[in-house]
């Protein structure tokens, strides 16, 4: 089974996208990228783990904190990801962090024919 690591923050409607990928796929794990507003006002499932971050930091900082906090989380060699929700800045932090870390990378979204790996 796969761990997925998904951005929750910012976009109209990205919530909803997010919690579907929860919802329709048994993931090992599921790590959510989010701010405290996130935390907070998400409800999250049983195999979700919020990370909270703090977004308005500068981008080398972001990417640290987040490698930082992924690297006794992540046990595979590879996770799927997922960008629906959050900033480019905050998109750009998780790919640095990961690719630090020696991970591979799946894109996976929700589309019309169900979970895709992108």
């Amino acid at each position: 089974m796969t761990e997925l690591v998904a951005c929750l923050s910012t976009g109209k409607g990205t919530w909803g996208h997010v919690n579907r990928l929860l919802e329709d796929e048994s993931w090992e794990k599921v790590i959510l990228i989010t701010n405290e507003y996130g935390k907070e006002n998400f409800k999250k499932n049983e195999k979700s783990e919020f990370l909270v971050i703090n977004p308005n930091q500068g981008l080398r900082e972001l990417r640290d904190e987040i490698h930082n906090k992924l690297k006794d989380q992540i046990k595979g060699t590879e996770v799927a990801i997922n960008f629906i929700s959050g900033s480019g800045k905050e998109h750009m932090a998780l790919i640095g962090a990961l690719l630090k870390l020696g991970v591979g990378i799946r894109l996976t979204a929700l589309t019309k024919e169900g979970i895709e790996e992108i």
